[in-house]
């Protein structure tokens, strides 16, 4: 590998331990596994401008994760009396995946909190998924929580976003989930041209008008996240970064979380280092979440966008 610290024409996010201008590169370590992270698959029932997975109704680049998958790594958290409290489910969509009700009773089973990452549409609403969320919520109260994907507070904008109709159909699932009594939460985006506090209100209003028991001023809430894209310009994140920025490495997800996947063709899962990062390899850690206990390189423009700059974090 050629040396970037004596090349000054070097790409950004090339070098895994030096940044183009040959500083040392940021990393951070796992202080303690607190979230594992379930990647149910990349098949949606949408396809999102700018989706940083790139999930779709055609994309399987990351199949179907199985209840038995599941299984296996909880065990190893058992055997291992590894810290964690809380099983995240993401996608895709969740709902796509036929094993998910089994997964989170599972999760549930064992003691977990979980967290599920819909955009609350028609897989979610299909009957034996609606009869299946409404009994877990029943047996565990309080233990499990949707968080919907709710690009903005007006259709216009979200629609711009998820297609047109989408905003109607995401707000007849929360509807039902309002009235199932499941505990909510949505996840919306910063890229409009309107302030935080503008967003927060035009939440607020939104969920007082429909009857929403969600907070628009709690930031694990209501939580908008930063923008991804891949043209985006940002910068490298140093290890003196940290004092620059009076940022706590012990923030960022990678700090306590880690996802597992199922990639096309694999013979078994992996663990990835974190839920944004799904498709670059530099960022499989191994098999088990034993080998997934290592430093994390910042090598990546969602590390300085979405979780150094953008303070952003995809668990509560």
């Amino acid at each position: 590998m050629k040396d970037i610290e004596q090349n000054e024409n070097a790409q950004k996010f090339e070098h895994p331990t030096r940044t183009a201008k040959g500083e040392e590169r940021a990393w951070v370590s796992l202080e303690q596994l607190e979230t594992l992270w379930v990647n149910t698959g990349t098949l949606c029932n949408i396809e999102c401008v700018n989706c940083y997975i790139e999930s779709s109704p055609t994309n399987d680049q990351l199949v179907y994760f199985k209840e038995s998958d599941l299984r296996a790594y909880l065990d190893e958290i058992a055997d291992h009396n590894m810290p964690v409290t809380e099983i995240g489910f993401t996608g895709g969509e969740p709902f796509m995946n036929s094993e998910i009700i089994d997964m989170l009773r599972l999760s549930l089973e064992r003691g977990f909190s979980v967290l599920v990452l819909t955009n609350a549409m028609l897989p979610m609403m299909r009957r034996h998924m609606r009869d299946g969320l409404a009994a877990l919520n029943a047996a565990y109260p309080g233990k499990m929580s949707l968080r919907i994907s709710l690009d903005h507070h007006s259709a216009k904008m979200h629609d711009l976003e998820r297609g047109e109709g989408s905003f109607e159909k995401t707000l007849i699932g929360m509807r039902w989930l309002r009235d199932a009594r499941i505990k909510m939460a949505v996840a919306g985006r910063t890229l409009w041209d309107e302030t935080e506090a503008d967003a927060r209100a035009g939440f607020a209003a939104l969920y007082q008008a429909e009857g929403f028991d969600i907070d628009a001023h709690a930031h694990a809430e209501t939580v908008l996240f930063p923008e991804m894209t891949g043209t985006l310009d940002v910068p490298e994140i140093t290890t003196a970064c940290w004092g620059i920025l009076n940022k706590d490495p012990r923030e960022l997800m990678c700090s306590n979380a880690r996802m597992v996947v199922r990639r096309k063709g694999a013979d078994a899962p992996a663990v990835l280092a974190c839920t944004l990062l799904a498709y670059d390899p530099e960022f499989e850690l191994g098999p088990t979440l034993q080998d997934a206990h290592r430093d994390v390189r910042l090598n990546h423009p969602h590390c300085a966008k979405f979780c150094v700059l953008g303070g952003a974090s995809c668990s509560g």
